[in-house]
């Protein structure tokens, strides 16, 4: 078993990566590993060119397309980015929204999970934001004893936000649990629900 972190930030080893790395203790004690994936950097936005409903990989080839080719490894996704302006992070958006329109069949019923990290502000705004690429693809959302957010200015800083990093862990262990739950569902013939063709009703006709 194993969870997929995506540090949506353009620092490597900043203070988005220090609430993933304590999401990773969480996971870890709950008997489940984790790998931290660098996605923040300079990632190209959508085309809406349709390539990737074609191949089931990106025209742009960038972290984007790695990440979808190892999908199946995990069991679960957690993204994690600064906020910028009340909302994630432009790098992290780009890089949500291109995974899910390409990959979003081998993510159906994988736990998910978001985490903000900033300053002062906007991490309950830029929560939603990451949480709705879960809840539109049947993908069991997990939470804490708190919204999971770090505030800081650097990871030093985020190492004194002493009630953030215990919720990064509680979120851990909290996603540990549920993935446990539902392979020993599987092991037991409960398998996910059927999915029925989806139905489109445009505004437009």
């Amino acid at each position: 078993m194993k969870v997929l972190l995506v540090n949506g930030s353009p620092h490597k080893e900043g203070c988005t990566c220090a609430a993933l790395r304590e999401v990773a203790k969480g996971l870890a004690e709950g008997g489940v590993d984790s790998e931290i994936f660098q996605a923040g950097s300079t990632t190209k936005g959508c085309l809406g060119c349709g390539y990737c409903r074609k191949t089931g990989k990106c025209i742009t080839d960038d972290c984007v397309n790695e990440a979808l080719a190892r999908l199946e490894e995990f069991d679960g996704l957690v993204i994690g980015s600064p906020v910028h302006y009340a909302a994630a992070d432009g790098a992290a958006t780009s890089f949500m929204d291109r995974l899910f329109y390409a990959g979003g069949g081998k993510l159906r019923f994988k736990v998910g999970a978001a985490v903000a990290s900033a300053r002062r502000a906007g991490t309950t705004a830029t929560i939603d934001q990451l949480l709705k690429y879960f809840t539109i693809n049947n993908m069991p959302v997990v939470s804490s004893n708190y919204w999971p957010m770090v505030h800081g200015n650097s990871p030093a800083e985020v190492a004194q936000d002493i009630e953030g990093l215990q919720t990064m862990r509680v979120l851990g262990r909290n996603m540990a649990w549920l993935i446990k739950c539902i392979k020993l569902g599987e092991e037991n013939g409960v398998s996910a629900p059927a999915l029925e063709d989806k139905i489109y009703t445009n505004f437009v006709r």
